[in-house]
């Protein structure tokens, strides 16, 4: 594929910027179908949206609530001057236009116990998808009332406003760290190759690979909907894998140009050594993202799949339109120098000075320095076995500096469950039946005799639809190990005895308690089928790629290790808090439930990229006559520059995620970016060094009995050697082919 492209220069960039041109102009014009809420959410709170959305009834307007209370002192909501308030709160709200069917609280007898605080209750006018867009002058309306009263406190909480603080927040936090990426990215590839050209290569396959993915993503959503999250990810993981692939051939090429090679072999031999890396490394990161497709949760497979798709594109444009471009360049490649910025790797054959230093000393006490590196990983990873997950709260989440965020935890206080309730939707062919009417009206009573809610339960009946929905505030509020006792007690006491009594009536319970309770058990049913799924298909990969039992059994090892210390580092910081104010999580105590199994996959996938790049470089030195020491030293050495420029890039973008507001993309951020950081120090760096030294020719070991497993590798015999003599070549050799 490289040697046609390099032959084929014009071709090969015209053929691949028409795939880009028409799959953006396709995708646009087909359009993006994305995820809705039955198939975004799995469980009972998906199947009670599903019989809401057939009966039409989820188009119902997105419902706000304004709390007034009476901060202090002797103030009641029947005095004079709080009902005054309550009034002007009313007209505010109705005066925006945005407002409709506005409840004051003493027609509805939405008073608290104590007396001390009213709700005033209003629907958003208009489609619920868009009422976020249109809820700023509702909540500026109801500020201004604040302003005006300041002894009493005038709070506004709804699908709406808190939509509209979760979306600003998600979408500002996405657009910062999308916008830092790419300088970052471009900023450290300058230093890494001194050349603005050379340095534009990889983020400008990168960036096309994106492109060409997202209009293909919106063809393909026709049949697996997408999301916002999924095309955040895509960019992340196709930054990621296509800069690491230009990085990896794009090195190889100048060092073998460097070498004395001429363009055309030193393309031929970058092809058929770093393009073969960066074959396998696709495929393998490939599957690696093909375990979200397990899960069941319409988010995963939306992500899964669009990441899969961007790897492969940047994969494809890797061995195509780079080589012909490295052709087209020539020497141009190397334009725009850089002046304060010597050339690296110049005469040294591409190798590092100070990891050849590291790998020295690893090398003479391999045992210390496995027992060192493998000990501090495993006490990083200890931590892990008592990982807490959970769906974080609002404050957790947001944190409780936020207007929405406050008014939430004061109307649950005033109203316990009351901004937060269950959702029973019941179905039945006679909704209206004395024996439905009688099991609705049995299970409301023993909702609160069980201890379950603090009522009322609320009954909205729908006759035509055949639909009942039942509004049960859950004692424990916004406390949410109480709240899912609740609803547990909800589903498995309360429904089996009352509506469970009735044939042919459903009765799914929702909200936003069962939503989280839901997802959180989804994800912990889908651990074992992702992980197992993931590691099986890893280590057969390994095994063809590189025909070696032990290679295939030490890279599935050292990246649970990576993996494992990741983990451990999220429950030290994000748990226990441990420097956790160094990112601003004070207080967080659980780790969000959807990142266990999103960072496995995804780190595992991005730890493979680098492995299968050092070991093959490891295994083409040995195939060449090196001897397992000298193949490990000069494979280390000589890629050590390339991944360390690669994970330093990598390790940047996640950083940023560290920074932002959202404590989910928090823990995001640091997990990625320092399981990347030990991958490509610790792992790569100290301890696949030493575990090879030790293993010594037990590192090329293919039992007899796999003998018939198809061969995967290339021939590192056939490329063509270096002119110049290679300066850490070691004098002792062995023949070549020893291992096949």
């Amino acid at each position: 594929m490289g040697g046609w492209s390099a032959r084929h220069r014009w071709t090969a960039v015209g053929s691949w910027l028409l795939f880009v041109v028409l799959a953006l102009v396709i995708g646009s014009m087909v359009g993006r179908v994305d995820l809705t809420d039955r198939e975004e959410m799995p469980g009972e709170f998906g199947q009670a949206v599903a019989i809401l959305d057939d009966a039409g009834l989820n188009d119902e307007p997105a419902g706000e609530m304004v709390l007034v209370q009476a901060a202090g002192g002797s103030l009641q909501a029947t005095d004079p001057a709080f009902r005054a308030v309550v009034g002007e709160v009313v007209a505010a709200v109705e005066g925006t236009g945005q407002a409709a069917s506005v409840q004051s609280p003493y027609d509805v007898g939405a008073i608290s116990e104590d007396g001390r605080s009213v709700l005033v209750r209003f629907d958003m006018r208009g489609d619920p998808q868009t009422a976020p867009d249109r809820v700023a002058p509702v909540v500026e309306a109801v500020s201004g009332v604040q302003d005006k009263h300041k002894d009493l406190k005038v709070e506004q909480f709804g699908a709406a406003s808190s939509e509209k603080v979760f979306n600003d927040a998600f979408g500002s936090d996405f657009q910062r760290a999308e916008y830092s990426a790419l300088p970052v990215a471009l900023g450290i590839l300058l230093i890494a190759f001194g050349a603005l050209v050379a340095a534009l290569l990889p983020v400008l396959l990168a960036m096309t690979a994106f492109l060409a993915t997202t209009g293909l993503v919106a063809v393909v959503s026709h049949a697996v909907h997408m999301s916002d999250t999924a095309n955040s990810v895509m960019l992340l993981v196709g930054l990621a894998v296509g800069v690491d692939y230009c990085l990896f051939y794009l090195r190889r090429e100048r060092e073998e140009r460097e070498a004395g090679h001429d363009a055309q072999t030193a393309l031929r031999i970058a092809a058929a050594t770093s393009g073969r890396a960066v074959l396998v490394s696709g495929v393998t990161v490939i599957v690696a993202m093909a375990g979200m497709l397990f899960t069941g949760i319409g988010d995963f497979k939306a992500m899964g799949l669009a990441t899969m798709m961007v790897v492969a594109v940047a994969m494809f444009g890797s061995v195509t339109v780079l080589p012909a471009l490295l052709s087209l360049l020539g020497e141009r490649v190397e334009k725009g120098r850089i002046p304060f910025l010597r050339r690296r790797g110049k005469g040294t054959g591409g190798e590092s000075r100070v990891w050849r230093a590291i790998l020295g000393a690893v090398l003479r006490r391999p045992v210390v320095a496995a027992a060192v590196a493998g000990g501090a990983l495993v006490a990083l990873a200890v931590p892990a076995v008592g990982l807490n997950t959970a769906n974080l709260t609002l404050s957790q989440e947001l944190g409780d500096g936020l207007p929405v965020v406050r008014a939430y935890e004061d109307i649950n206080k005033a109203f316990p469950g009351g901004p937060d309730p269950a959702q029973v939707v019941v179905k039945a062919s006679d909704i209206t039946s004395p024996e439905v009417r009688q099991a609705i009206d049995a299970f409301s009573r023993a909702a609160v005799a069980e201890g379950a809610s603090p009522g009322p339960v609320k009954t909205e009946l729908h006759e035509k639809e055949g639909v009942a929905v039942l509004k049960v505030p859950l004692t424990g509020g916004t406390d949410e190990e109480k709240a899912e006792a609740s609803l547990k007690v909800l589903r498995d006491e309360v429904r089996p005895g009352t509506l469970g009594d009735v044939a042919g009536l459903t009765a799914p319970i929702g909200g936003s308690t069962a939503a989280s309770m839901d997802f959180t058990d989804k994800i912990g049913d889908a651990v074992p089928p992702v992980f197992a799924f993931v590691v099986a298909f890893a280590f057969l990969l390994m095994l063809l790629s590189f025909r070696s039992l032990t290679i295939a059994v030490t890279s599935i090892v050292l990246n649970l290790l990576s993996v494992g210390a990741a983990y451990g580092i999220l429950t030290i910081v994000f748990q226990h808090g441990w420097g956790a104010g160094l990112v601003g999580a004070e207080g967080v105590g659980a780790i969000v439930a959807w990142l266990p199994l999103f960072l496995f996959v995804i780190l595992f996938g991005l730890s493979m990229d680098y492995h299968v790049f050092v070991v093959s470089r490891i295994r083409e030195a040995r195939m060449r006559g090196l001897t397992t020491q000298g193949a490990i030293r000069h494979g280390i050495t000589t890629t050590a520059g390339v991944v360390t420029s690669a994970a330093v890039i990598m390790v940047a973008v996640f950083a940023i995620f560290g920074t932002l507001s959202m404590q989910s993309m928090k823990q995001m951020g640091v997990g990625l970016a320092a399981a990347v950081l030990i991958d490509a120090t610790v792992i790569r760096g100290v301890l696949l060094p030493a575990v090879m030294s030790l293993l010594g020719e037990r590192n090329w070991y293919l039992p007899k009995w796999l003998g018939w497993l198809p061969d995967m590798t290339h021939d590192e015999a056939a490329l063509a050697p270096a002119p110049v003599r290679q300066a850490t070549a070691p004098a002792a050799v062995e023949p070549s082919g020893v291992g096949r």
